[in-house]
């Protein structure tokens, strides 16, 4: 059986074979990953297909001992975030320090940040490696993952979409709104807490495409009997278009009951 671990590093979740171990969702074990040996937290757990290529396994379900060290390890990381922001405003940077791990194995701390630009961070790597007598590993992230990481609620009251997406977030475009006919409604109301779109938006945006190749185009002359009028505006989910007729007058309708104007 194969076991998702989702990892600190923000990168996409890795698969483990279990190893025999008895794990559940939720359960901390210990791994090899390429960059050394680290502790991950179970995410889900797929049964192995046929076709599944051999991965890496568990070294061990983490026990008291590992645990402890992580606790550790876990209480050293608020101090080394304040010692790095420190650095990062001494240097100028343009950056945003947002967390730091240090991994199981001790060899090495992963700092997180966010930057609208290409940050030179070379000196900044020299200070850390000083201070913390570590290998140090600066990883770039998006405010989307920050915010999948702090963890939170959304408008909806549920959990935050992406706390639930496993490894690189899908990217969600204006267009996935405007698609839903809701571009109007502002950014405030489009936003999550990332101060990005909301990852629900393209949830049905696909479906939305799908179904506006049936409907006309917006100021497309269409006809309603012996009436001719143009298309003012659409209701996807009804299958209603709403139409401007010659003498001004307007009617919303079926999208069956209409036809493209040809004569036009």
């Amino acid at each position: 059986m194969n076991i998702s671990a989702k990892i600190f590093s923000w990168d996409d979740a890795s698969v483990f074979d279990t190893n025999n171990w008895k794990v559940e969702a939720g359960d901390i074990v210990i791994v090899n990953f390429d960059s050394g040996i680290d502790s991950a937290l179970v995410q889900k757990i797929n049964v192995k297909s046929q076709d599944d290529k051999e991965t890496a396994h568990i070294i061990r379900k983490a026990n008291s001992s590992d645990l402890e060290i992580c606790e550790r390890n876990k209480e050293k990381e608020s101090a080394a975030v304040k010692a790095c922001r420190d650095m990062v405003k001494r240097r100028n940077l343009s950056m945003k320090i947002v967390d730091a791990h240090f991994s199981f194995d001790g060899g090495k701390v992963t700092f997180s940040f966010i930057a609208e630009k290409r940050v030179d961070f070379r000196e900044l790597v020299k200070d850390l490696s000083k201070q913390f007598q570590r290998s140090i590993r600066l990883q770039q992230i998006g405010s989307r993952d920050e915010a999948k990481g702090k963890g939170g609620f959304g408008a909806c009251g549920r959990r935050l979409c992406c706390m639930n997406f496993s490894g690189a977030l899908q990217s969600v475009t204006i267009e996935d709104a405007r698609t839903q006919q809701m571009g109007q409604r502002g950014s405030d109301r489009l936003s999550g807490l990332c101060d990005r779109l909301r990852c629900c938006l393209s949830f049905e945006s696909e479906q939305y495409r799908k179904e506006l190749q049936n409907f006309p185009y917006d100021r497309q002359a269409v006809k309603w009997g012996n009436k001719r009028g143009i298309v003012t505006d659409k209701n996807i989910m009804l299958r209603q278009v709403t139409v401007e007729f010659e003498d001004k007058s307007k009617k919303r309708l079926s999208l069956d009951d209409i036809n493209f104007d040809k004569e036009s």
